[in-house]
């Protein structure tokens, strides 16, 4: 008997959902950090067995929408959780379940789809609250175990009714992932708002026999955030450049070469068009 299902990753920002993600499919496929509203896009990952295949949907951190591009975002974990078999709703082990997730999960379970509560980063702290699964990312406690759960709520098939082929892992392209690897290294570099006005888009992605060629635009929000993101002789820019170069050369197993620039667009995030260009769509 084989298995194929769509399982939506949900919780609020920080839960863990893109560390799970990485972890299931062994490669730094979204990007991590402490910052909430890291992840913007819906990312697929693929993760195939020889019984099962199981497709998850990275979605951006449960959160109030207040502009143009929030409401994307929202927009991006609503689609997913209607398309799903599964929703796989996580729950940070250090700070517990809160009320207003209790009622989010409660009304999902009363609307007809099947939730697997899990509780994530157990490597940090046990959990104090019922739930389905636990497990670490770090550690990789526990995974073996939310698979099997997950895979018991899918629908069986007598026959290979797999979507994807066994080597893929997402959906999205290298200058995507390379995209967000510059916008992880300027939520790690940068500080308070300003890793949140930006947005990255490769415009050049040459691959030769031994070096990759990559430009990459940073779009922000505000002059004073340019300034900041070069800052002074370029220093902060090359410290992004580096971190991200970093993990691109790890991704494509070459010598990367990657040069950025910073363009300031005000207001970009409440600019539909403007979103639409930057693949916000």
């Amino acid at each position: 008997m084989y298995k194929f299902g769509y399982i939506a990753v949900l919780g609020k920002p920080n839960a863990g959902k893109s560390s799970l993600i990485n972890r299931l499919v062994g490669m730094k496929l979204a990007i991590v950090s402490s910052k909430p509203q890291t992840t913007r896009d819906n990312i697929l990952a693929i993760l195939t067995d020889k019984n099962f295949q199981l497709v998850f949907i990275d979605t951006p951190g449960l959160h109030k929408s207040t502009s143009h591009l929030d409401k994307f975002m929202m927009k991006n974990v609503r689609s997913a959780k209607a398309g799903a078999d599964v929703v796989l709703y996580l729950v940070d082990s250090t700070r517990g379940i809160e009320e207003d997730e209790k009622e989010h999960i409660q009304k999902m379970k009363s609307d007809g789809i099947k939730v697997v509560v899990a509780a994530s980063k157990i490597d940090l702290k046990a959990p104090e609250f019922d739930c389905d699964a636990k497990f670490s990312s770090v550690t990789g406690e526990g995974i073996d175990q939310l698979i099997k759960i997950l895979t018991s709520n899918l629908p069986s098939s007598k026959t290979k009714n797999f979507l994807y082929e066994p080597d893929e892992v997402t959906d999205k392209p290298t200058k995507f992932i390379i995209g967000e690897y510059v916008r992880e290294a300027m939520l790690e570099t940068l500080k308070k708002e300003v890793p949140h006005g930006v947005a990255v888009v490769v415009t050049k992605f040459e691959e030769k026999k031994e070096l990759v060629l990559i430009e990459a635009e940073i779009v922000c929000e505000k002059q004073s955030h340019k300034g900041i993101i070069i800052g002074k002789g370029g220093r902060t820019l090359k410290i992004i450049g580096s971190k991200a170069r970093l993990q691109a050369e790890e991704l494509l197993q070459k010598k990367v070469m990657l040069s950025l620039f910073v363009k300031v667009e005000e207001g970009w995030k409440d600019r539909p068009n403007k979103l639409s260009d930057l693949g916000y769509n």
